[in-house]
């Protein structure tokens, strides 16, 4: 046998062993006694020996690689389950209660003439794992404190409502409203967990899937920064996040698990209810998913609690002193372990252990009953108990729980561990009569035979609905339950805003940087400068936002230890553990959920945070749309900021850095009031309306979208006579004509007031327009006004019929109306029915390329020039100008050509 010293090195789980061997021989006498035990003892022996030397090394601070898979077994061995403190019969009683009304909510909601739908088997294999979190661990918010936050996995909601249900926190018509808002209202309740719709119970919206464990990370995360700040007692939150084991695939699911990780977040549990089913078919077929989840999680530095086998395994592995039962369950892929939950104890006993004589021999005294009744660990409620606490236990690293259980748990033959059980919604009559005797629920034949199936409340005063209300009240309350503790800030004064207001002078700027000059000025502010969290992935300097590194400085729990490479500059990169600024990487769905967790603190915690996330607006919208969508529903608020926007306006950088449309995917977003300025002094006050409506008295929940562009102009200082209603409603007049006799009407927002105002007087000097400039800050808002006006006058004919606000501003400005912008048309299009008079849009349609802003403007023809053409074009169509007019302005502005278009201005990144 050779000596350590004469193999080739290896690496080990990034434990490189290549280091000299300068005792051979003890080496040797270790390697001997290896070999006789695999000799002498066999393979299984000589690998329980090594699992332990192992856990002694661990134990001994001895640094040895991380086993990435253990045996197919239970984590927490039988011996070192803690002492359940509940009452499991009644547990049961009330568990089985719960079973039965989710199920019955579910199928009732399938009744003739309704057919609104449901799920009722993920909830059926997860009962037990909520039941023991609702019992013994889940902590509420009658402390005042922000109590637990749990992320529901969306499709058990039905057992969430039961629950609810028996504690008396809704009522049946509640429950018979299922799925039914607008027609059962005021008691319909919503299908999944949206807090939107149901703002006094939920609190985390969870069912597109991936968002929900994403989510948790970054609350747990941002439950330490408000501590780490002072700004709430977060010290006894705990963060869990019940997810499908389907539902790991997202990319969302285990993206970030890292951060989670590197914090030391274990303040954080996942539960994964491994029932080994997609919607629609295994998970893993032909492998393990548990097995696999266990790898992934260890390698980014988990805790792993692996709960796979319910009690009555326990003295079947007691007896398996050759490791034939553990090889036969590390061995046998999930598909079949899916078809043993569908077959019966006959079949278990000759397809798993009629293959070996040893298999045989441990269950020859078991009844075919009792083999068909050996459980998943995920039913098991002690099991449960035990594994939740050891989470809770753990220190130093976030827990995940993966908890294998059947699909469609207890609902009889035709449901579980069914391919096709996440789509069945309704039970037959015989299906319930099973169903029910299985729960030991006292409901007669006869009742579910006449007609809907009834729900069951063993009554008020019964010992099972005390003990539940007994057991929330030791735990600080009912959940879910969202509560708004938070009261109004007091907002700036005016002075705050006096220097975007002033304008740039000589200096040009890009909108960018007069965002965060006016942020800058709102984080001195005594009273709410501290409640600022701002948030950009990677790219901070980018946006001119390094000026804040060396107050703000960047969060990170850990602080900086090491000496950073630019510490000798005044901007330095500093991290603190009370710092500021969130840096989370080039990762802008992590940026996004910490948006939505600072943006929702005001209800979470009861301390208003207010978001300032800062990113390139071509991966905003369109990359993490489904967040932005997740944040309305958790009606957060705060403000986003699409930098470096527009389709030409950062140059050089090519197709996939080209926003054209993130104002016209915000559109889409009811909660999202999204604005497109063009100065400073436009921005302040978006800014200000914007802090008064999310964090004033009468607060709203909408969150604010700002495109903001990285190209320098000369801002204007703010007119005497500025109109604040037409900058927050979307439109006012920037700068009347005062030269021309032919009048028309130029609307533009962002980067293209500018070109606006050029063409303005090109079409004086040359063509005898007298054309008016208007600034277009939102054309989002003014289109969703216009829509509520005629909303109201559809459904009232007989009142005064309104006029959109459009409409009205726009009334009495002669001309036909040219909009442009550096967005695809189908943003100022948005407006175009409501505009009084003609109407052509430019716009950037198509996708960008990298070059000069000049020319890429040139080649849409949305610059000052191709304005011009547009505004002919349409006076002539108004026979106002003779059409020839409009190919000697083409030859004349070389339209036709990109290379003749002057460059623009270049540079500017912020």
């Amino acid at each position: 046998m050779a000596s350590g010293s004469d193999r080739n090195p290896i690496i080990i789980g990034g434990l490189p062993s290549q280091v000299p061997d300068f005792d051979p021989e003890e080496t040797q006498e270790w390697l001997d006694s290896l070999d006789a035990a695999v000799d002498e003892r066999g393979r299984e022996r000589a690998r329980y020996l090594m699992l332990r030397l192992i856990e002694r090394a661990r134990e001994k601070r001895v640094a040895v690689p991380e086993m990435r898979s253990t045996d197919y077994v239970n984590t927490i061995a039988t011996k070192d389950e803690p002492f359940f403190p509940g009452d499991e019969e009644i547990e049961r009683k009330v568990l089985n209660a719960t079973r039965w009304n989710a199920a019955v909510m579910v199928s009732r909601a399938q009744r003739p003439g309704i057919g609104v739908g449901g799920h009722i088997a993920t909830f059926a294999s997860s009962a037990s794992l909520y039941d023991v979190g609702f019992n013994h661990f889940f902590r509420g918010k009658d402390d005042g404190l922000g109590g637990d936050q749990i992320f529901f996995q969306g499709h058990a909601s039905p057992g969430i409502y039961a629950r609810a249900y028996l504690l008396d926190r809704l009522s049946e018509a509640q429950l018979d409203a299922f799925r039914q808002e607008k027609s059962k209202a005021p008691n319909g309740l919503s299908s999944y967990p949206h807090p939107r719709l149901m703002p006094d119970f939920w609190e985390f919206p969870t069912v597109s899937m991936g968002l929900g464990p994403l989510g948790a990370i970054y609350q747990a995360r941002m439950n330490r920064y408000m501590e780490a700040r002072g700004i709430a007692d977060t010290s006894k939150s705990h963060v869990w996040a019940y997810l499908g084991d389907g539902e790991m695939d997202e990319p969302e699911s285990l993206g970030q698990l890292s951060i989670a990780a590197r914090e030391g977040l274990d303040n954080l549990t996942f539960v994964v209810n491994c029932n080994l089913q997609r919607l629609d078919g295994p998970v893993r077929g032909n492998g393990k998913i548990i097995q696999e989840l266990e790898s992934q999680f260890r390698g980014a530095g988990w805790n792993v609690i692996k709960l796979v086998w319910d009690r009555s395994w326990d003295p079947l592995l007691a007896q398996d002193r050759t490791g034939i039962l553990v090889n036969k369950l590390n061995t046998t892929p999930d598909g079949q372990f899916q078809t043993y939950a569908t077959e019966s104890g006959a079949y278990i006993r000759e397809h798993f252990f009629g293959d070996d004589p040893r298999l045989r021999d441990m269950v020859k005294d078991m009844t075919d009953d009792q083999i068909l009744h050996l459980g998943r660990g995920g039913h098991d409620h002690k099991k449960v108990y035990a594994a939740y606490a050891a989470a809770k236990a753990h220190k130093g690293q976030p827990t995940v729980i993966l908890a294998q259980t059947v699909k469609g748990w207890t609902l009889g033959p035709n449901f579980e561990g069914r391919n096709a059980t996440h789509q069945m919604k309704k039970l037959t009559v015989e299906d319930l009569k099973r169903f029910r005797d299985r729960l030991h629920i006292p409901i007669t034949d006869k009742q579910l035979e006449d007609g809907l199936p009834p729900y069951y409340h063993p009554g008020r005063d019964s010992e099972e609905i005390q003990y539940m209300h007994d057991r929330r009240k030791g735990l600080g309350g009912y959940v879910p339950t969202r509560v708004v503790r938070a009261k109004p800030l007091v907002l700036p004064e005016d002075k705050t805003y006096a220097t975007a207001k002033k304008g740039s002078g000589q200096q040009s700027i890009a909108t960018t940087m007069a965002f965060v000059r006016i942020l800058k000025d709102l984080m001195r502010d005594k009273e709410i400068g501290k409640r600022f969290v701002l948030i950009a992935p990677d790219e901070y300097r980018t946006f001119g936002m390094d000026a804040f590194f060396p107050s703000a400085k960047i969060y990170n729990p850990l602080g900086q230890q090491y000496e950073a490479v630019d510490r000798d500059l005044l901007l330095a990169y500093k991290e603190s553990p009370t710092g500021q600024m969130l840096h989370d990487g080039i990762s802008e769905a992590g940026c996004t959920a910490s948006l939505i967790a600072a943006g929702s603190a005001y209800a979470t915690h009861g301390e208003p945070l207010i978001p300032v996330y800062v990113f390139y607006s071509m991966f905003g919208f369109q990359r993490t749309g489904d967040q932005f969508w997740q944040m309305a529903d958790q009606l957060a608020r705060g403000f986003v900021l699409g930098a470096t926007a527009g389709r030409t306006t950062l140059t050089g950088e090519g197709l996939q850095h080209a926003d054209g449309h993130s104002q016209l995917l915000a559109s889409t977003n009811p909660g999202c009031v999204a604005y497109d300025p063009a100065f400073g002094y436009e921005i302040a006050h978006i800014v200000k309306d914007g802090l008064r409506r999310m964090y004033g008295e009468n607060s709203e929940d909408v969150f604010y979208y700002l495109t903001v562009y990285n190209e320098p102009i000369q801002h204007p200082a703010e007119p005497e006579d500025v109109d604040v209603e037409g900058i927050l409603k979307g439109v006012y007049r920037f700068k009347a004509a005062d030269r021309g006799e032919i009048p028309a009407q130029i609307m533009a927002s962002g980067v293209a007031v500018p070109w606006a105002v050029e063409a303005q007087r090109i079409l004086a000097d040359e063509w005898n327009v007298r054309a008016d400039v208007w600034s277009a800050t939102s054309w989002n808002e003014l289109r969703r006004e216009a829509v509520d006006v005629e909303r109201y006058n559809l459904l009232h004919p007989e009142e005064e019929q309104r006029v959109p606000y459009v409409t009205r501003k726009l009334s009495g400005s002669e001309g036909p109306f040219v909009a442009v912008s550096d967005w695809m048309r189908s943003v100022p299009d948005q407006i175009a029915r409501w505009v009084p008079g003609a109407y052509q849009s430019l716009g950037a349609d198509g996708f960008g390329f990298a070059d000069t802003r000049g020319a890429a403007r040139r080649f849409f023809h949305i610059d000052a020039q191709s304005i011009v053409l547009a505004v002919l074009t349409e006076l002539a169509k108004e026979n106002r100008i003779d059409r020839s007019l409009l190919k000697k302005a083409i030859d004349r502005y070389e339209l036709l050509d990109v290379t003749a278009a002057e460059p623009g201005a270049a540079g500017g990144d912020a």
